[in-house]
């Protein structure tokens, strides 16, 4: 049998504990896990699905209750586990810690675009993408990746300045399906959607503009490989993805609602171009 690594934390100041401190703080977290080269994955859910796709784990932090549960887990990765009070956890975290554990895992390098869709479908090579301009909100990250995973999205593009898709928030939003959809982050925005139009896609702009087509009518005709451009919260998506596509796509509304939040957004146009 596996001895678990477990060490027992009564100091809140433990330097071993450096990766858990302040996790509330988003600005600090945003700058601080990239620079590191971690994240944090949040709920023994996402824990499992993390190990499943393979990422390391550094080590894991959680209450004495959840120890039984995780044990097999953590005997597997050889991580240190450690182990703390609730009313420790909180002032360590900054939050209330009830979804079981914490686990600073390092994060695997990021394919090219290029790579990426050609090893999407198991090497068969990915014909329905999404791309995320921008999308500042970790919740609505989370979500439209929930949305990819669920609908058939053989792959997610995010620009330079959109949120991080593996911060703790978009990772437990998504339940740990950023691990399951490939992904990767484009270098030259917007001028990288033409990568995806060198390897055959129809790039669609999710945008209200006068010769914008209907969601409707792209379903009606559907091309072979697709990617989906979609924009920021509350301005949408900016003048140069919108130009960089070779059509513009709206969803037609009803009850005088000009558009849809873009986790919703997303989650209908996946569903209605899925293959």
């Amino acid at each position: 049998m596996t001895t678990l690594d477990v060490v027992r934390i009564d100091d809140p100041a433990d330097e071993r504990l450096a990766d858990y401190n302040s996790l509330t703080d988003v600005v600090l977290r945003s700058k601080h896990e990239p620079a590191k080269g971690l994240y944090i994955a949040e709920s023994s859910t996402v824990i499992r699905r993390a190990l499943a796709a393979g990422h390391r784990p550094r080590s894991f932090l959680m209450a004495p209750r959840w120890l039984d549960s995780m044990s097999e887990v953590i005997a597997r990765s050889g991580a240190p586990v450690y182990v703390a009070e609730e009313p420790l956890l909180k002032e360590i975290t900054g939050f209330h810690l009830h979804r079981g554990a914490l686990a600073a895992m390092h994060r695997p390098p990021l394919p090219g675009v290029h790579e990426l869709l050609a090893g999407a479908r198991d090497g068969a090579g990915a014909r329905r993408v999404a791309v995320l301009e921008d999308v500042v909100d970790h919740t609505n990250v989370g979500a439209a990746f929930r949305s990819a995973a669920a609908l058939g999205v053989d792959a997610v593009l995010v620009s330079p300045r959109c949120s991080d898709p593996l911060y703790r928030r978009s990772v437990r939003v998504s339940m740990g399906t950023v691990f399951q959809v490939p992904w990767t982050r484009v270098e030259e925005w917007p001028s990288g959607l033409h990568d995806l139009r060198e390897d055959g896609f129809t790039v669609a702009a999710l945008a209200l503009t006068d010769d914008s087509i209907t969601l409707d009518e792209l379903v009606a005709n559907p091309p072979e490989k697709l990617a989906l451009v979609l924009g920021t919260e509350g301005d949408g998506l900016s003048r140069g993805a919108v130009e960089a596509a070779d059509l513009v796509v709206r969803i037609p509304m009803a009850g005088d609602v000009d558009s849809l939040n873009v986790a919703a957004a997303s989650a209908v146009a996946f569903w209605a171009t899925r293959v």
